[in-house]
């Protein structure tokens, strides 16, 4: 009896493994439903969220990181929390849990990781790049595997048939397992590759070169964003700083899966003037990108030949994504940036109401319910995470972030409609 209840645990423990070892590519395993995947939330980038939002928010809890913070906070569907933070040594990689802010784990990788967000499944295993690498972690932080690349990449998406697509800030595209971390397709180099047999005496760009241009999109960082992704077509669309341009492009790309899985380029608009460090975003039908540049401008470019339909003279460059929502467009805050949203009429962007009054130091984030968050000056130095109603622009609600000075780097809600924003000095804020 004894032998057999051996045998019988060992097959139970065989079986457990290979459940846990068995690719899962339902919907809700890849876009984990309900939570915060991703830096811009979603496939498109909508910084948005289908939970009903909050108007009755109350801080329950911050701690500090302990090095600065430059991307938003990831959150899986079950609450847990990843961000990653530049800090002086020691992890840099954290997760933390909703109800309490404990440390769930941290890691330490290499320093390219502070320009990375986290993107998470439904499995709450995570995707997050460094310098040279794209890493994944289960939900304890045990790794799973890792794949060198050209660069780092700064986020990451799932596409439709469940594998990562990422680009790295040098230009690689890559697309590969996310059981396994192995290539499904070729890369592709949005920026080309040096000729070492033509020039032997040519060095090697470190793989954390230009980083720290990421922030603002600066030439030295080729790709200072998320793409955003359209899961019916497979098209993908970033912004790309060549060499040499004079000005930063939107490209248009296409992942094909299936038995010949390929990553193709499909147009190049060359438009966005001195760079833009905004993620793209698209339109729920998937027609239409919006994207801002370092010349205070909104442009939205039809998604299928890359034609300019419209441009907006926002009078400041943005320093994040913008929100949106049902062709309604909340830009985020910058330089001498306040609170505003335009809609989108085809042919023409009108604006829909402006806030001059609060200057906006943040990344808005918009619920379900009309409702939108995003980290506004609130006296001479304080910030306070605003409450607003996004069809009027007026204020619901403001609450100060304790001891909080300089900007925020992004709003993300939690699958219980939870608020967390990060001050860039490295402090991490959770309001329900």
């Amino acid at each position: 009896m004894g032998n057999r209840s051996a045998a019988m645990a060992l097959i139970a423990a065989a079986s457990l493994l290979g459940a846990a070892c068995s690719p899962d590519n339902s919907d809700a395993n890849i876009l984990s439903a309900g939570g915060w995947p991703g830096a811009n939330s979603d496939a498109r980038n909508s910084n948005s969220s289908p939970v009903e939002g909050s108007r009755t928010l109350a801080l329950d809890w911050s701690r500090p990181i302990g090095g600065t913070v430059a991307t938003y906070t990831a959150i899986a569907a079950n609450g847990q929390m990843f961000l990653t933070s530049n800090t002086p040594s020691g992890c840099n990689l954290f997760s933390f849990q909703m109800n309490n802010g404990r440390k769930r784990f941290c890691n330490q990788l290499n320093a390219g990781v502070s320009a990375s967000t986290p993107v998470v499944d439904g499995a709450t295993n995570i995707y997050v790049g460094d310098a040279g690498a794209m890493h994944s972690f289960n939900e304890h932080g045990q790794p799973r595997w890792r794949t060198p690349v050209v660069g780092t990449p700064l986020g990451a998406q799932f596409t439709e048939d469940g594998n990562v697509l990422f680009v790295t800030h040098l230009g690689e595209v890559d697309v590969v397992s996310k059981q396994t971390g192995e290539r499904v397709a070729a890369p592709l180099n949005l920026v080309g590759r040096p000729d070492f047999l033509a020039t032997p005496d040519m060095p090697v760009t470190p793989d954390g070169a230009g980083l720290a241009d990421c922030l603002t999109g600066g030439p030295a960082c080729p790709v200072a964003n998320t793409p955003a992704i359209d899961l019916d077509t497979g098209r993908f669309y970033v912004t790309t700083w060549r060499p040499g341009a004079q000005n930063a492009s939107l490209v248009a790309l296409t992942y094909t899966g299936g038995d010949n899985p390929r990553i193709e380029q499909q147009w190049s608009a060359d438009l966005l003037a001195n760079g833009s460090g905004a993620s793209p975003a698209l339109s729920e039908d998937g027609s239409t990108v919006y994207v801002s540049d370092n010349d205070r401008r909104l442009i939205a470019v039809d998604a299928q030949d890359g034609t300019t339909k419209w441009v907006y003279d926002l009078g400041y460059a943005p320093w994040g994504s913008a929100a949106v929502v049902d062709g309604l467009i909340v830009p985020a805050g910058g330089e001498n940036g306040h609170l505003l949203a335009v809609r989108d009429r085809g042919d023409h962007a009108e604006l829909a109401w402006e806030r001059k009054d609060q200057d906006q130091l943040g990344a808005p984030a918009i619920a379900a319910g009309s409702t939108g968050y995003t980290v506004v000056r609130s006296g001479s130095h304080d910030l306070a995470l605003l409450t607003f109603d996004t069809e009027s622009g007026q204020t619901v609600a403001s609450d100060i972030l304790p001891d909080a000075h300089g900007v925020t780097v992004g709003t993300s809600i939690g699958p219980e409609g939870e608020v967390l924003t990060s001050s860039y000095i490295g402090e991490l804020f959770v309001y329900k």
